[in-house]
């Protein structure tokens, strides 16, 4: 090989070595472009991930927006925003008043030892049933304007009532009953009565209710939630303190010998006896 074919051969090498270097100096500087611009993303989307995670929090809850939202009266209810709730024949002369929270679980056994014949006393014409739903046990203190973090399940159960409150007065009493009953009232530690789902799986129990397509709308859509969260004020400014509570002429009635509500139908008996004749 000649030296002029030698010097040709080295310096196309040294262009290869010079091309290949600019061409991988090229490739490192797009990865690091690259690098960087998705760091930059991630920081983005992290930051708007926080930024979003904020704004959800300081969002009110749909309870929340409730206590401000339009209230609709049920049918079949009176008074100011139809937290009134009387069930019964117009000539009955005395109104028993129950005051009770959905979740209750001692409430639950007195609708199931007692709710029969107050049913029958009512449709009797033995006295009317004046009907003060709570949400106590959610955490709520509706007279003080808070909603609480318990859970749901009180409040969902009360608009519910009065969904179907709006269907009919027996319809209420009926979904009332089933809501408390052995089959379906859920320990007060489970929260069950916060998914419509299950509180519509009670109502296929009340003929007046299933596949009632006005029914599942208003629970569905929370028609009557502001109404469960005046409702609950009502409680609150009533001054009762505890669930069940029963009374007439504005005097608590109670099982003999005891400051608590009648838990029996011999019990409930006596003591009603006793009120109506006070």
């Amino acid at each position: 090989m000649s030296a002029r074919n030698s010097r040709a051969n080295k310096a196309a090498a040294r262009e290869r070595l010079r091309l290949e270097r600019e061409r991988q100096a090229k490739k490192d500087r797009i990865r690091r472009q690259v690098v960087v611009a998705a760091s930059t993303v991630a920081v983005l989307a992290a930051a708007g991930g926080i930024g979003y995670a904020v704004m959800q929090a300081n969002k009110p809850s749909a309870w929340e927006a409730a206590k401000d939202a339009k209230v609709v009266k049920p049918r079949n209810s009176e008074g100011e925003n139809g937290t009134t709730i009387v069930v019964g024949k117009p000539a009955a002369k005395k109104t028993l008043e129950i005051y009770e929270d959905s979740r209750c679980p001692v409430c639950a056994t007195f609708e199931q030892a007692v709710g029969e014949t107050v049913k029958k006393d009512v449709d009797a014409g033995k006295y009317k049933l004046k009907y003060i739903g709570a949400t106590f046990l959610d955490g709520d203190s509706l007279a003080e304007g808070r909603i609480g973090s318990n859970g749901e399940g009180s409040k969902n159960a009360l608009s519910a009532l009065g969904a179907a409150l709006d269907v009919s007065p027996e319809a209420f009493m009926d979904y009332k009953a089933a809501l408390y009953s052995a089959n379906f009232h859920p320990e007060e530690s489970d929260d069950k009565f916060a998914e419509d789902a299950y509180l519509l799986e009670v109502a296929d129990s009340v003929d007046a209710l299933k596949n009632n397509a006005a029914f599942k709308k208003n629970v569905e859509n929370g028609t009557f939630d502001p109404w469960a969260l005046k409702m609950s004020k009502t409680f609150g400014d009533s001054g009762v303190s505890g669930t069940p509570t029963l009374k007439m002429d504005g005097k608590k009635v109670v099982a003999e010998g005891s400051d608590n509500a009648p838990m029996t139908v011999e019990q409930f008996n006596a003591a009603v006896d006793k009120a109506l004749k006070g």
